[in-house]
């Protein structure tokens, strides 16, 4: 599916010499370059500047490094999703889980869900959660997988091309080390928040963050405000090792086990719920309706 030099490159550049990415390979030396220069060779690009000081990467290799694990990753992704496109999947709701997109609110749904449909069977998809993931697999719901459980409003859903159902609002929540003075909080106030920096998703990515946005900038400017991209590990490793604050829901509360999601004593929520093709199977409307069933029992 992919070069398997490419796994030798991400091991060299993460090492920063040939022999330290030899001894994580269990591999020899020799055989560690050999595949570089092969790889270089391939595609006609210089990875790695290699001095007695060790090994930097090129700009060409910064770049292929950005990508290299995207795509082992969906490679990966690819074979399993192709495994599973050969099962029967008559009857079989297929649900996408990642850190951001946790399938618990399902799994706790489902008793009631199947006695109302116990002909539809739950089968578990995991992905990695990144912009170039989110935006294949949500474009192509109903493909290799059928539903995503997340956070959403009207203009993700335009974004993504895809449709959502809401099961209900999440508080919109505040994510801190658990070594962060405000970790002992079991709720914190606006006010608390005073002085820190605090991640918030772009501009336009949803509106309910950007009414936190302008609330904070209109009533409370002792609170700075951090703009990030995506959500994904990173911003969460991002937030514990460098002390801000991220905005965050419930939800994830078991994404990093280093931060602690703590509830804020202001009106801002974000719909939280079933992310599905436009045109859903019957299968797939079959479950959404009984969802819909369950939800007003």
């Amino acid at each position: 599916m992919y070069n398997p030099q490419l796994e030798t490159f991400l091991k060299v550049a993460d090492a920063g010499s040939f022999n330290k990415a030899a001894e994580e390979a269990f591999i020899t030396p020799t055989a560690v370059i050999k595949q570089v220069n092969l790889l270089e060779d391939s595609l006609g690009v210089k990875l790695f500047v290699r001095s007695h000081r060790g090994l930097t990467l090129t700009k060409a290799g910064h770049s292929l490094y950005k990508d290299a694990r995207y795509i082992i990753q969906y490679c990966r992704d690819s074979v399993t999703r192709a495994k599973n496109a050969m099962q029967e999947d008559v009857g079989v709701i297929r649900i996408g889980t990642s850190p951001m997109t946790p399938a618990q609110v399902l799994v706790e749904l489902w008793p009631k869900i199947h006695a109302l449909c116990p002909e539809i069977k739950f089968q578990l998809i995991p992905f990695e959660n990144t912009p170039e993931n989110a935006r294949e697999i949500l474009k192509n719901l109903g493909q290799n997988i059928d539903v995503v459980a997340g956070i959403f409003d009207e203009t993700m859903l335009e974004l993504r091309q895809c449709a959502g159902f809401e099961l209900f609002r999440q508080p919109l929540c505040c994510a801190v080390s658990i070594h962060h003075p405000l970790a002992a909080k079991n709720s914190l106030t606006v006010q608390e928040l005073y002085g820190e920096k605090l991640m918030l998703m772009r501009r336009d990515w949803s509106r309910y963050v950007d009414e936190l946005r302008d609330d904070i900038w209109q009533n409370h400017p002792q609170i700075r405000i951090e703009d990030f991209d995506f959500y994904s590990v990173e911003v969460f490793n991002r937030c514990e090792n460098g002390g801000s604050i991220l905005m965050a829901v419930q939800a994830w509360e078991n994404v990093h086990p280093l931060l602690k999601v703590i509830p804020v004593e202001w009106n801002h929520a974000i719909p939280y719920g079933l992310l599905h093709s436009p045109q859903p199977s019957e299968t797939v409307q079959k479950f959404l309706s009984a969802t819909q069933t369950v939800l007003q029992g």
